[in-house]
């Protein structure tokens, strides 16, 4: 049977590796054309691992369906930009959830930036001794992360409070894992030398 020019499998028999990808790859061109049963059957077949790629790299449950769902509309909406001849339609899928997901973490990391530098103008002058000193340790920290070079300080701050790993964190920056080891250890050496200035102990 034809894929390109017969109707589209219900619960036959799925075909696997190169089979499964020249299938993928054409009810993609379907669903360029606006086939939306094409795209419904697209969707069966990376909804799984898109999600999985996108849990990866967000973590956070809620957040990781969203994006997952983002993904799907991109893929449908761009579905006639995908060219065979450059790689496999899988590939071009998890290339669009990478970079979402990705965009999702800058962004998620950009406001956490964003509400630290509000948080340190904002000063609870009525709160409890131990609230006062905890702010005093919070503020000295984000003291500390602004002298680290800005690598250092997103590297530390993915693998730290993100949980990322070592090779994650280098491609979430696009750099080499060299050179995210070498920051990070070149950071925390700041951060630990930082963080003991002033002290009285």
């Amino acid at each position: 049977m034809r894929l390109d020019d017969s109707p589209l499998p219900g619960r036959a028999r799925r075909p696997a590796g190169d089979a499964l990808g020249a299938q993928l790859s054409a009810m993609l061109g379907q669903a360029a054309r606006g086939d939306s049963g094409a795209f419904e059957a697209v969707c069966r077949q990376i909804a799984a691992p898109v999600f999985g790629m996108v849990r990866s790299v967000v973590r956070d449950l809620s957040q990781s369906e969203e994006v997952a769902q983002e993904v799907l509309v991109e893929v449908w909406q761009s579905a006639s930009r995908f060219d065979r001849e450059r790689g496999s339609a899988m590939a071009w899928v998890m290339m669009i959830a990478h970079r979402r997901a990705v965009d999702r973490v800058r962004s998620e990391h950009r406001l956490a930036e964003r509400e630290l530098r509000a948080a340190s103008f904002t000063v609870a002058y009525d709160d409890v001794v131990e609230e006062a000193e905890a702010s005093l340790d919070r503020e000295r920290v984000r003291r500390c992360l602004r002298s680290l070079t800005e690598l250092q300080r997103e590297a530390i701050t993915l693998a730290y409070y993100g949980g990322h790993t070592h090779r994650q964190v280098a491609e979430l920056l696009g750099v080499a894992i060299g050179t995210v080891s070498t920051r990070m250890r070149d950071g925390l050496i700041r951060l630990r030398d930082c963080m003991g200035v002033g002290r009285e102990d």
